[in-house]
């Protein structure tokens, strides 16, 4: 069983030049100015509004420094008895200009991935965590089918280049949550609403994954090769109400399952992030008031159960992991509780012969979240990007203990 974090690049790394990070330039005034319209009814509105009101909370700028200090930051995933770490590889690093490859950020991945097999630690490489070049998105991104074969040209090199000591590779994290709030909703970049070209969007992400793992495969048959899609946990506010039950079942299709669906030929094993559970009153999501986490989300951490079991009725026999989960929790307050409901489930699904092979929580490190930028904490590790001392929280220090008694 592994037991791990997780990071993206783009939210730890620091110094990273993408679609996103010269969004962030653009929009942070912005976001900084709208910041108690869109977060003042949040019950920590008083804790946070300092921070985002500040236009440089928007900026990702130097992150938590991970890119220079990962050494350090690997001494503290065995610290806490992990051996596993899922992290991003960062295109725009690799290939900042089409077809031009960065040897030295090559050399950097190469040692980073050597590290971690020095400490006995797993790599999961993620190929793709939403940030592209500037170039291709000045291309049009994944929003045309002609352009995957630059991300195909990504993938080449990555295989050719930093796959050699890696039995692990995700290819693309998330597609829905992107296809949803770049496309479909248009909060995130390239914020274009329309629901067609997010169903494109969507499509040919999935086209990726396969050309993706075709390449992979050729090179390295012995890979193991998955997504980290989003997960929910979707129920019905008036369980056997007919008009609940029916809509519970197509947003399940649509959400959960559709995209792995036209995938599933080219999943070695099921990776899939769970945050939340919903319940909808027909259409309309009806969630509990409490508890809830620091960005306002309803907390089930339970309801990863239930996920295991659909996904291995579903995909039976294929090895699963939990590639992200965790709480934005500053004060600490909720965190090992999030655990051990997770660590019951994980150990009741197991004994119901449902092959769970790995947990990786989220995150190792307090990192940048995206639009909401550097308040809310998901770290087993808190940052002060200050001075950037890390420091270890009391829950992590006792799944840490958990870890060591399985």
């Amino acid at each position: 069983m592994y037991w791990g974090a997780s990071t993206a690049s783009h939210q730890v790394e620091g110094g990273t030049h993408n679609q996103w990070s010269v969004w962030e330039l653009e929009n942070a005034n912005e976001l900084a100015k709208t910041a108690k319209h869109r977060l003042g009814w949040l019950a920590n509105w008083q804790d946070i509004k300092s921070q985002a009101s500040d236009p440089s909370n928007y900026i990702s700028g130097e992150g938590v420094d991970h890119y220079t200090r990962y050494q350090e930051d690997f001494d503290l995933l065995q610290s806490l008895n992990l051996n596993a770490f899922r992290f991003g590889i960062e295109w725009a690093r690799i290939e900042p200009e089409q077809g031009v490859w960065d040897k030295a950020a090559l050399a950097h991945y190469k040692q980073y991935i050597a590290s971690l097999n020095q400490r006995g630690i797993e790599p999961f490489i993620n190929l793709w965590h939403w940030t592209m070049p500037v170039w291709f998105t000045e291309m049009g991104g994944f929003e045309k089918r002609s352009n995957i074969t630059y991300f195909e040209a990504f993938v080449q090199k990555v295989s050719e280049e930093l796959l050699h000591d890696v039995r692990y590779v995700i290819t693309i994290n998330e597609p829905n949550v992107y296809m949803g709030l770049s496309y479909s909703d248009g909060e995130w970049p390239p914020q274009k609403k329309s629901k067609l070209l997010a169903m494109y969007v969507y499509y040919n992400l999935a086209v990726a994954h396969k050309k993706a793992y075709k390449i992979i495969k050729q090179k390295h048959p012995h890979m193991q090769i998955g997504v980290a899609q989003q997960l929910a946990n979707i129920q019905a506010f008036r369980p056997g109400h007919w008009f609940d039950e029916t809509v519970v079942k197509l947003m399940r299709y649509f959400w959960n399952w559709w995209w792995l669906n036209r995938t599933n030929k080219q999943q070695d094993f099921i990776g899939f992030n769970y945050y939340f559970t919903d319940y909808y009153k027909g259409f309309r999501k009806q969630n509990p008031t409490k508890p809830i986490n620091d960005l306002g989300w309803y907390m089930e951490p339970k309801g990863v159960l239930p996920l295991l079991q659909r996904i291995a009725y579903h995909y039976p026999k294929k090895p699963i992991f939990i590639t992200e989960n965790g709480v934005a929790d500053a004060h600490d307050t909720y965190r090992q509780w999030w655990l051990q409901e997770t660590m019951v489930a994980i150990e009741t699904a197991k004994s119901q012969g449902i092959p769970v092979a790995g947990y990786l929580h989220w995150s190792l490190l307090d990192n940048f979240e995206w639009k909401y930028g550097w308040w809310p904490k998901f770290g087993l590790v808190a940052v002060d990007r200050k001075t950037m001392k890390r420091t270890v929280r009391p829950s992590s220090k006792w799944w840490a203990h958990y870890i060591d008694k399985t």
